[in-house]
């Protein structure tokens, strides 16, 4: 199973196309989110946290993941079967996900 280390800042409204998303570090989109004031909200069937936030006039929405999202991810091994998961792009610095493997998980790292 593969394991995103990343997150996409979206600009609003999306259009096919045209639209493209920034990546984002875990860690910058946490920052992003203070910079602006957001409030990081967590959709639970995707379990990945969110935010939206406003810059020069547009509109954004910011999905990342968070120590929440990874703990989430990785409890999906054992209830499938899976004989592990994949980290992309483990390159970049998240401590809070690492600190989650550190509970016990078996993680095969993936470099980009």
């Amino acid at each position: 199973m593969g394991i995103p280390n990343y997150g996409y800042d979206w600009t609003l409204p999306y259009v096919q196309g045209e639209t493209r998303a920034r990546l984002v570090g875990n860690d910058e989109a946490v920052e992003l989110a203070r910079q602006h004031g957001a409030e990081i909200q967590y959709d639970e069937t995707a379990a990945t946290p969110f935010f939206y936030y406003s810059e020069n006039g547009r509109a954004h929405v910011v999905w990342f993941e968070d120590a929440r999202s990874w703990a989430a991810k990785l409890a999906l091994i054992p209830e499938y079967g899976f004989l592990g998961a994949g980290i992309w792009n483990a390159m970049r610095p998240f401590t809070a996900g690492y600190l989650v493997l550190q509970s016990g998980y078996r993680v095969t790292a993936f470099l980009e």
